[in-house]
């Protein structure tokens, strides 16, 4: 990934990062070209392993793959227009861009197919999206034979983190008056969670 100086973090930020990424795609090369899936994850930081399933109709996982696999993450992102800049109405030489959150994670992928490994995996991904709401579903709600079958369809993805490369890209480039006009555009246009990394990148 390329990573201009301005919108680098550090390898302890990424990894937050990478933590609160809910849902990437899996890209893996093959001799028929590269495969993709969008998966959601759980980071596990003290195996440095990436967690997840997918279908086990899905091609994806039969195929076998050359090297390391990628997972490509995306948050916060939006369109910026140049008419948010201070710097439009002083000498007029600015283009529209695009802000964004993205990373890039490089590792060997393992496929587990093991009942217990999987169920465990998706006792991890339940507990980790149903942890904000007020009434918590939990796998054991559901009937044991139906969850039995359930995980009959599916197979677990398990990437380790070799290489984590992360892009912010936050408007940290332009004068304190363009990126005071950027959080003003964006907040008036509803993109507030946008907003707000702008402001949090620029302090």
């Amino acid at each position: 990934m390329y990573v201009p100086p301005h919108f680098r973090i550090s390898d302890d930020q990424a990894r937050d990062l990478l933590a609160r990424i809910e849902a990437a795609q899996l890209v893996t090369a093959t001799v028929d070209g590269p495969m993709a899936t969008l998966m959601p994850w759980v980071f596990d930081r003290e195996t440095e392993c990436l967690v997840g399933h997918m279908a086990r109709a899905n091609l994806q996982w039969q195929t076998p793959w050359l090297g390391m696999a990628t997972v490509l993450g995306l948050g916060p992102n939006g369109y910026l227009t140049p008419s948010w800049y201070a710097s439009k109405a002083e000498h007029g030489k600015v283009v529209p861009t695009w802000d964004y959150v993205a990373i890039q994670v490089h590792g060997d992928l393992t496929v587990h197919d093991e009942t217990e490994w999987v169920r465990a995996a998706v006792r991890r991904l339940t507990d980790r999206f149903e942890a904000l709401r007020a009434q918590q579903w939990s796998v054991d709600d559901a009937p044991a034979e139906y969850i039995s079958g359930q995980l009959r369809g599916i197979v677990g993805i398990e990437l380790r983190v070799d290489r984590i490369e992360a892009s912010v890209k936050m408007s940290q480039n332009r004068s304190a008056a363009d990126i005071a006009g950027v959080v003003a555009g964006l907040e008036a246009d509803g993109h507030v969670e946008l907003a707000q990394w702008v402001r949090r990148s620029a302090s």
